[in-house]
C-alpha cells in the first residue's frame, strides 16, 4: 500500500501530462540539421531532464518513478503496479500480431505509428526480444519491419518473426537457425493435401472467386484474400463464399462427401458453422466421414477471418509451435511474454502463455469476441484500435517497477 500511495503522490502533486508531453517531443521529434528545430529539441530535452531530477528528488527510494511517469498516464501505471503485485516479474519478450494489432486498417490507415515503434526500439535496447508472430508471408513482414524498425535493429539477432501463423520462423542472424522452415517435418500425406489444394484453388473456383480474391504468396498455407477492401460488404461475401469453396476442395483431395466435411469444420467453429448455414451447400454428418478422411482432417485447420481471409493451414503447425521455436533461436530459457493479438490464432498463445504462468495477454477492442473472453478473465488488458503504444507503456512501466 506504500507504494501505492507514493505513486498516488506521484501523479497528483506532478504535472505528469507535461513530462510525458516532453518525453513524446524528445522521442519521436529528433533534432535535425535546422538550428532552430535544433535549438527547440535541445530546449524540450532539457526540461525533460530537470523535470525527472525533480521527481527524483521528491521520491528517493524510488527511482523508477521518473521513468514511469515520462511514459505512462496514471492508469497505465497503477496497472502495471498491480501487474507487478500479481506475477512478481517484468516482460522480458514481446510477442506481436501486427494486422489490427501494431497497426489497424481503419485508425492508423495500415501503418504501425511511430509511437509504437519507438516504445518498440526502446524494449529492444532495454535487451527484451521482439517476436513479430503473424499470418503474413515473410517477404511482407520483412519489408515494412526494416522501413519502420530499421535493419540494424531487424538484423540484431534478438528480433524473429514467426509467418504464416507458425509455418516457418525467420530470426536474423543466426547462423544455420535464422530459417526454419516447420512445415518440413510434416508427413507427405498432409503436404499433398495442401499441393493438391493449392494447384487448383483458382482453376477449380467459380467465376466470383477467380475474379475476386487472390491467393497470397505463402511458402506453405493456402490463403485466399479479397481484391476489395478489408471488412467491406463485397470482401465479406467473398471469403464467406472461398470459404465454402476450400471446404469443397479439401473434401475432394480426401475423398469424402462434402457436405460431411462442411459439418466436421463447422462443428468446430461456430463461425465456420455460421458461413455454412448461410450459404447454399448442404451441411451433412461428420460422423459419415471415412476413417481415413477424419484422420487426415484432423491435421488440417481451416481458418476463416471476416471479410479478410479464408485459409487452409496445419493444426501442428500454429502460432504457438512457431513463438516456441522463435524463443528456442532467441535463447530465451524462462520467458515471460507479453502477447499482443486480435484472432483466434492469437488466442492460441494466449492460453498457452496462461496454462504455463509464462506470460500476459492483451487485445484491441475490436478482436475476436473468444479472445476479448480470454483477456477479460486475466489481466483486462484492452487498447484502442491501433494504439498498441497504450499497453507498451503499461508493459515499460513493468519494467521500470520490477
Amino acid at each position: 500500500m506504500q507504494l501505492h500511495d507514493r505513486l498516488y503522490t506521484l501523479y497528483d502533486e506532478f504535472d505528469t501530462e507535461s513530462l510525458r508531453a516532453h518525453q513524446e517531443f524528445v522521442d519521436l521529434a529528433p533534432p535535425v540539421d535546422s538550428p532552430v528545430a535544433l535549438q527547440y529539441w535541445e530546449s524540450a530535452s532539457d526540461e525533460l531532464a530537470a523535470h525527472k531530477d525533480e521527481i527524483r528528488a521528491a521520491f528517493p527510494a524510488h527511482d523508477a518513478f521518473a521513468d514511469v511517469a515520462a511514459r505512462a498516464t496514471r492508469d497505465q501505471a497503477f496497472t502495471a503496479l498491480d501487474l507487478y503485485g500479481k506475477y512478481g516479474r517484468a516482460v522480458n519478450v514481446l510477442v506481436l500480431d501486427v494486422d489490427e494489432t501494431l497497426r489497424s486498417a481503419g485508425s492508423t490507415d495500415n501503418e504501425i505509428p511511430r509511437a509504437t515503434l519507438h516504445l518498440l526500439t526502446e524494449f529492444h535496447e532495454a535487451g527484451v526480444p521482439i517476436i513479430i508472430c503473424t499470418g503474413q508471408t515473410l517477404e511482407n513482414v520483412k519489408g515494412f519491419l526494416s522501413q519502420g524498425l530499421g535493419n540494424e535493429l531487424v538484423h540484431s539477432g534478438r528480433l524473429s518473426v514467426v509467418y504464416e501463423a507458425g509455418t516457418g520462423v525467420f530470426t536474423p542472424g543466426h547462423g544455420a537457425d535464422t530459417k526454419r522452415l516447420l512445415y518440413e517435418d510434416l508427413g507427405d500425406d498432409v503436404r499433398g493435401v495442401f499441393d493438391d489444394v493449392r494447384s487448383r484453388v483458382h482453376t477449380a473456383a467459380p467465376e466470383d472467386i477467380r475474379r475476386g480474391c487472390h491467393l497470397q504468396g505463402n511458402e506453405f498455407n493456402v490463403t485466399l484474400k479479397p481484391n476489395y477492401e478489408t471488412g467491406s460488404e463485397r470482401a465479406r461475401a467473398l471469403i464467406d463464399s472461398a470459404l465454402v469453396h476450400l471446404l469443397g476442395l479439401l473434401a475432394d483431395c480426401v475423398g469424402a462427401d462434402p457436405a460431411a466435411v462442411r459439418a466436421y469444420y463447422a462443428d468446430a467453429d461456430p463461425e465456420i458453422a455460421a458461413v455454412v448455414a448461410a450459404s447454399s451447400a448442404a451441411v451433412g454428418d461428420a460422423d459419415a466421414l471415412g476413417e481415413a478422411a477424419a484422420e487426415t482432417l484432423s491435421r488440417i485447420d481451416v481458418g476463416y477471418y471476416e471479410g479478410d481471409a479464408a485459409e487452409i493451414a496445419s493444426r501442428e503447425l500454429n502460432k504457438v509451435v512457431g513463438v516456441q521455436a522463435a524463443l528456442d533461436v532467441l535463447g530465451v530459457a524462462d520467458p515471460f511474454a507479453l502477447v499482443m493479438g486480435d484472432s483466434k490464432s492469437d488466442l492460441r498463445v494466449m492460453e498457452h502463455v496462461d496454462d504455463h504462468d509464462s506470460g500476459i495477454a492483451a487485445a484491441p477492442e475490436h478482436a475476436s469476441t473468444r479472445v476479448l473472453e480470454h483477456v477479460a478473465t486475466t489481466d483486462e488488458l484492452v487498447f484502442d484500435a491501433g494504439a498498441a503504444d497504450e499497453i507498451l507503456r503499461t508493459a515499460w512501466a513493468l519494467a521500470q517497477f520490477a
